[in-house]
């Protein structure tokens, strides 16, 4: 079985490939100051409460957005697992050329997320991850990583106008009844959700008037599917988007 890990800012997904199928997830809070023991035991007891989970890896790729956890968790699958675990970066073959101007600069995970995407449709692509930041990606029709944009995640601009305005609560991201709110949480909510399905349908919009060729919008992360119910641009939703970048590139590499 292949494991696949994502390591992002706010939380880390796992998952376990049994050929091409997925057979489980989890999701953890990233903590960069953990030890490759505390993670070895944490993920071996993630398996154990799923009977139908064996605990025997064959392989593992990562994928990290964290440099003090990637070599923790190298160092964790071949202590716990005996395998070596591939890094996404330099020297991992990808089938996908760069054409940002440093292509070093790029994320692993917007890169995993490219792979993904124009596996599954071969076409001009956005992707769009609602993660931490949220990320947007081009894909020319000819499977090339052209750039895209970076913006403060949801997270973020909910906990900035909870810290820097004294009156202002937390408030749950959820969908409000009306775009109008009648109290402030209903008003928070309201510009959140409906803030970002516009900032999300702008910027889509844009980017499609600026590269010139039709692309298929695609959306990943956690708030994918509530934005995707609101937006006019946003086409498909992948919940395991980059799982499934990480399991394509395994395959690329493995010979």
């Amino acid at each position: 079985m292949l494991l696949v890990i994502d390591v992002g800012n706010t939380h880390t997904v796992l998952g376990v490939y049994d050929g091409g199928m997925l057979v489980d997830n989890w999701r953890i809070a990233t903590q960069a100051h953990l030890t490759e023991d505390e993670l070895g035991v944490l993920l071996r007891a993630l398996f154990r409460a799923r009977e139908h989970i064996p605990i025997s890896i064959d392989a593992a790729i990562l994928s990290s957005v964290v440099p003090p956890l990637t070599d923790t968790l190298v160092r964790m699958v071949k202590r716990y697992f005996s395998v070596r675990c591939r890094v996404v970066g330099p020297g991992l073959k990808t089938g996908m050329p760069i054409l940002y101007e440093n292509p070093r600069e790029v994320g692993a995970d917007r890169i995993v997320n490219a792979v993904a995407a124009f596996e599954r449709f071969a076409a001009g692509l956005i992707i769009v991850d609602f993660g931490t930041a949220t990320t947007f990606d081009v894909v020319t029709p000819a499977g090339e990583y052209l750039g895209g944009a970076i913006t403060p995640g949801i997270g973020i601009s909910s906990e900035a106008l909870f810290l820097h305005a004294a009156r202002l609560p937390r408030v749950e991201f959820a969908r409000p009844s009306s775009v109008v709110g009648r109290n402030t949480i209903s008003s928070i909510q309201s510009g959140l959700v409906y803030g970002y399905v516009g900032l999300v349908d702008g910027l889509v919009t844009r980017m499609r008037a600026d590269v010139g060729f039709p692309c298929t919008v695609v959306a990943t992360g956690g708030l994918a599917a509530l934005i995707a119910g609101e937006s006019a641009t946003i086409e498909h939703v992948d919940e395991y988007l980059t799982l499934e970048g990480l399991r394509i590139l395994h395959a690329r590499n493995a010979g």
